[in-house]
């Protein structure tokens, strides 16, 4: 499938009849009961409901009862349904091997037992047919979305994406939601990158479709629980954790980068008249807006200061404080401030921390200076030497960031 300046699927002549070709994915261990009802119910509604021509797909991994047998019967006297079996088990392992195999423009993946209201599925994967997005996901946890499940399974799903979005800054809201789709020109090449062959699968992949760029769709879905789960959840969790750590390891590495991904081309007005403003904002923006972040960051910096001092020594206090904020302050600034420099994040987070250091060195020599003048200066003293001390600094790295961090010669590459 070629990628040019319209990424659709072929379409036929007539408005909206669109051609494109979905398989969808039930990946099944020990599932012989669950999988006649899943797919009785999944057939007529594709014959009642789904406008493209699909195929279903049952990826049994390694099923020790009948599933394999009741899988085969099933798609016996069927065309439209076919069987892959793996002999090793593993849910990622099967959903790669199968999206791997699938000749369909589009594949989709969804759980045995229909927890996600089918109702979900074009919206999930019409944006991938027409082009807009390459790939899609069900979220619990979107506005929108309502959900039947218990307690503990509510507190785990959104502690753990929590955690995603914090270690790694993902913009997705549901990695684990068992119904996803994508644009198998734009999966294949992520797919050799994928490690994880168990249930981390779903959060790699996407991991690594943000970092490389793609665009994720996020559909919010009705999900009501299923009881009768496979999932053991104290070591899912702790696999997951590792797979975080993992992958934050190849990112710094530059290993998680994807070749021969298809690009998405660059935003262009469509009205012919447009009038373009430039990148960024102009001189006054960046002033105005590294001002207001500046502020936020020096009170933030005065009170973690504070309050770090109840129990650290000077410097191990300031220093904590300054990590914290610096964090902040050049995501914001790479966001806001200097956003047509288009700096990788990786690299302006590198280059950041270098004018941390010597922003840092700066402050503490300040507040080195006033102890060895004065030898045991009042609290607010302390603070007020600190205040001046960051707005000097302030200042040096107004001008190290727009000259060195977010040049405007940078180029537009993806973070």
């Amino acid at each position: 499938m070629s990628v040019g300046a319209t990424r659709g699927l072929t379409t036929s002549p007539e408005p909206g009849a669109a051609t494109a070709t979905v398989d969808i994915v039930i990946p099944v261990y020990n599932e012989e009961r669950a999988l006649p009802g899943c797919v009785q119910v999944l057939r007529e509604f594709l014959r009642r409901e789904f406008p493209f021509e699909w195929t279903i797909v049952i990826a049994d991994n390694a099923s020790t009862d009948r599933t394999l047998e009741v899988a085969e019967a099933l798609s016996r006297d069927d065309k439209a349904l076919r069987v892959r079996h793996l002999d090793r088990k593993g849910r990622g392992l099967a959903l790669r091997e199968t999206w791997r195999a699938s000749t369909a423009d589009v594949v989709v993946y969804m759980d045995v037992d229909l927890s996600t209201g089918l109702d979900a599925l074009l919206p999930l994967v019409a944006p991938l047919v027409n082009g807009h997005s390459d790939l899609a996901i069900g979220s619990r946890l979107a506005p929108g979305a309502r959900t039947v499940r218990g307690p503990k399974r509510e507190f785990v799903s959104r502690c753990y994406n929590k955690m995603i979005r914090l270690s790694h800054g993902a913009r997705f809201s549901d990695a684990q939601c068992g119904f996803k789709a994508a644009r198998t020109d734009v999966l294949r090449p992520l797919l050799d990158h994928v490690r994880d062959d168990a249930w981390f699968f779903d959060t790699e992949l996407l991991l690594l479709a943000e970092h490389n760029g793609l665009r994720v769709h996020e559909v919010p879905v009705d999900w009501v629980e299923d009881a009768d789960s496979r999932v053991d959840v104290a070591k899912t969790a702790l696999d997951d954790i590792r797979g975080l750590i993992r992958v934050a390891r190849a990112k710094a590495a530059g290993t998680a980068k994807v070749p021969d991904l298809p690009r998405r081309p660059a935003p262009r007005a469509a009205h012919p008249d447009a009038v373009l403003s430039p990148p960024g904002g102009g001189r006054f923006w960046e002033i105005l807006s590294f001002a207001v972040i500046g502020v936020l960051s020096t009170v933030a910096n005065l009170a973690l200061y504070g309050l770090f001092r109840l129990w650290w020594p000077v410097l191990a206090a300031n220093l904590a404080a300054l990590v914290l904020t610096t964090l902040f302050n050049t995501e914001a600034n790479r966001r806001f401030t200097f956003a047509g420099a288009g700096t990788p994040r990786r690299k302006a987070h590198l280059q950041g921390f270098v004018v941390f250091g010597l922003y840092y060195a700066f402050t503490s020599a300040a507040l080195l200076l006033l102890h060895a003048l004065a030898a045991e200066p009042g609290r607010a003293l302390e603070l007020t030497v600190l205040l001046a001390a960051s707005v000097l600094g302030t200042a040096g790295r107004f001008v190290l960031l727009r000259t060195w961090v977010f040049r405007q010669d940078n180029g537009k590459d993806e973070e």
